[in-house]
């Protein structure tokens, strides 16, 4: 697989062969940062793990540069920090037996500059591999590199013949919740299962949790709430949801434009609050 950055690196765990990893990849993950897949993705990261053979691949588009350092690593060179996180990543890969993970190693600065390279290795990912699901960001997340992500595989996507694009796509959240989405338009994912390896995967990233940034205790909460305060009128049907928005519309025959699909479920989320309201004789 020839990717545009010389440090861009495939990682099997095991040592598995990379065409056998693409073969058996049924889910995909494409995010931005190290750590982006073990919260957004941990749905296709569950369903692999616990399948006969690793069917879970994940993209991490970003080299991990410029993330805030502390402790003992304030004074570590931005190479070599870059490593500790792709050496973080693929740990986590090893745990959580991923087919494969692929850094592409551009920089965040690129990504949200819309790099041509960032859309060139998607193509080259895409033409790869042919999963069922893929799992990336979502349009109403607050990070610039995170939609920038998005935007680039959308339009990977839709360059790929008809016939060849993924039966679903679904954007997870990481800065900012979705539990608010109008449900005919979020997706819950269960992932009561396997709360150990879900604590265990986010654990790996000691360059993001010691410094008192602490993912994993949040993550975890997040998706615990989201169980609880799903549905009012039942007892919880699970330990654990993340919520994501469907964004399989957008890679289909005559997609709408992002915009009016952000718009239509904007709408419909201000239509929902503003009727309920009327309907209990709101002034």
């Amino acid at each position: 697989m020839e990717l545009s950055s010389p440090s861009a690196r495939v990682f099997c765990p095991d040592g598995r062969p990379a065409l056998l990893a693409w073969g058996s990849t049924r889910q995909l993950g494409v995010v931005a940062h190290a750590d982006d897949l073990e919260i957004s993705a941990i749905k296709g990261i569950l369903d692999g793990f616990a399948a006969p053979e690793p069917s879970f691949c994940g993209v991490v588009v970003c080299d991990g540069a410029g993330a805030p350092k502390h402790g003992d690593l304030l004074n570590l060179p931005e190479q070599e920090y870059r490593e500790l996180r792709q050496a973080e990543q693929e740990r986590a890969a090893t745990l959580g037996r991923y087919a494969a993970t692929i850094g592409l190693s551009h920089q965040s600065s690129s990504v949200r500059a819309r790099s041509s390279e960032v859309g060139r290795d998607l193509d080259t990912i895409l033409g790869a591999l042919s999963p069922d699901v893929v799992y990336t960001h979502n349009p109403f997340d607050a990070h610039d590199t995170h939609v920038a992500v998005m935007l680039e595989l959308i339009a990977a996507l839709r360059r790929r013949p008809l016939a060849h694009r993924p039966p679903r796509l679904i954007g997870c959240e990481v800065w900012r919740d979705l539990d608010w989405l109008p449900d005919a338009y979020r997706v819950a994912l269960d992932v009561g299962d396997h709360t150990e390896l879900q604590r265990d995967l986010l654990a790996v990233f000691g360059s993001q949790l010691d410094g008192g940034k602490r993912y994993d205790l949040a993550v975890l909460g997040r998706r615990r709430a989201h169980a609880t305060f799903h549905r009012a009128d039942r007892a919880d049907e699970t330990s654990g949801l993340v919520f994501g928005v469907d964004l399989t519309c957008l890679i289909g025959p005559n997609p709408p434009e992002l915009s009016q699909f952000v718009e239509e479920v904007l709408t419909a989320f201000r239509q929902d609050v503003v009727l309920r309201l009327a309907r209990l004789g709101a002034d």
